[in-house]
């Protein structure tokens, strides 16, 4: 930190109030996290009981091992991969591609097809229509409806679009003396120059596929199809008739609020495993966006 005694009076004051909204802004995000670990290393009685607000009441494993006993959870655990990792590829392997296409000054009608896409952004058919055609082109209740049914976001075109038309186009041209075809312009020169672009772009993918609901709910029957929040879901909406669920519940072992919880905090460590490996590229995008021709 630099010397505060190279500030005047008010500069300091506003630093040390920077600070503090900092630091307390940083604690408003942690706390539902910290709460949500709290509550799943609770027993049961303290935590229907509202016990819990920093640290775990009556330390347990009990919420845990009821829920890494269940074969149901491991069976959704896997699905979300399923769904996460191909959905993930699926989408990066169509947004690469049509936003480099997109990004082209020769593309015929240019225009028009940004204009297409992006207004997909403000308009849609419907939940009914589109449940409708994914029932007709025999999409319900699979893996690869799930896959091929949300593939493509707007948004994310337009964004590594963007990042694209930014890249100098002096790479490019001397590719091309190099004799390189399009496709190799956008393997060899464009794809390396937007790691920090695609990177965002996949973490983007990763994040809304990981936390799929409604639709997995929707398009998804059968329950060894399911992903992990639908899950969740459905454990606090059936574990009611469930008479040992509801047995250990009397005796105080866990409840409905630390099984939850122990879903919750399973379902986001791979998320969090992830974070780090790709915030680098974070890092990397400030410092290449700040270098230009």
């Amino acid at each position: 930190m630099a010397n505060m005694n190279l500030y005047s009076r008010g500069d300091r004051l506003f630093v040390v109030a920077n600070m503090v909204l900092v630091g307390l802004f940083t604690l408003s995000t942690l706390y539902p996290f910290i709460y949500i670990v709290s509550v799943s290393f609770s027993s049961g009685f303290a935590a229907s009981a509202g016990q819990v607000v920093l640290t775990p009441i009556e330390l347990t494993l009990a919420a845990y091992e009821r829920v890494l006993s269940d074969a149901r959870f491991w069976i959704s655990y896997k699905n979300t991969f399923i769904f996460t990792i191909g959905g993930t590829l699926t989408s990066l392997l169509i947004i690469i591609p049509g936003a480099y296409a997109l990004s082209r000054p020769q593309l015929i009608g240019r225009r028009f097809w940004n204009f297409f896409i992006a207004f997909t952004m403000w308009f849609n058919a419907g939940m009914i229509p589109f449940f409708l055609n994914m029932r007709d082109l025999g999409l319900l209740d699979s893996y690869f409806g799930i896959i091929i049914g949300f593939a493509v976001n707007a948004f994310n075109i337009i964004l590594l679009r963007n990042f694209f038309e930014s890249i100098p186009r002096s790479f490019e041209e001397a590719a091309r003396m190099d004799g390189a075809n399009e496709f190799q312009v956008l393997w060899k020169v464009y794809i390396p120059l937007s790691k920090p672009a695609i990177a965002t772009i996949t973490l983007f993918c990763i994040v809304s596929r990981w936390n799929g609901f409604f639709w997995a709910m929707v398009l998804l029957r059968d329950e060894n199809k399911v992903p992990l929040q639908v899950y969740l879901r459905q454990i606090i909406v059936e574990l009611t008739d469930d008479e040992e669920f509801v047995s250990a519940t009397l005796s105080a072992v866990f409840s409905y609020e630390t099984v939850s919880a122990a879903i919750i905090v399973c379902s986001i460590i791979p998320v969090l495993i992830l974070y780090p490996f790709v915030q680098k590229y974070f890092n990397k995008g400030i410092l290449l966006g700040g270098v230009k021709e």
